[in-house]
């Protein structure tokens, strides 16, 4: 069973960092790559970061490369989204998902099947 439970999100300052969990209770975080998304009010769900099953291999959307790390904790259920440097359009519902199908590499969007209810984040000018 993949239940992704996301937390971390708040109201920030322009320039300010903010560090977003996703967590798991089983083995999904060992065996499916898992991604963050990102929608604001109006536009198209977007592609923030990902990671794969065994942490070997990151990726990152265009618009937060070299701002945000995602990583791995030390507890196997529980990852890590960095954000640093924050801006107010990055302000949307952050949501983890997990891809559908395990021991595969980043996918599209489509190949998310999991997903967590999301978390807020509000950078204020």
């Amino acid at each position: 069973q993949v239940k992704l439970v996301e937390s971390g999100g708040g109201l920030v300052k322009t320039g300010d960092s903010l560090t977003l969990s996703c967590q798991d209770s089983g083995d999904t975080f060992s065996t499916r790559t898992v991604g963050w998304f990102r929608q604001a009010p109006g536009l198209a769900r977007e592609f923030v970061a990902g990671i794969s099953w065994s942490g070997g291999s990151t990726y990152y959307g265009g618009s937060v490369e070299g701002r945000f790390t995602f990583s791995r904790g030390n507890s196997k259920n529980t990852l890590f989204l960095r954000m640093n440097n924050l801006q107010p359009k990055d302000t949307a519902v952050y949501s983890c998902a997990a891809q559908t199908i395990p021991w595969r590499l980043l996918g599209p969007e489509s190949d998310f099947g999991f997903w967590g209810q999301g978390t807020e984040v509000t950078v204020s000018p």
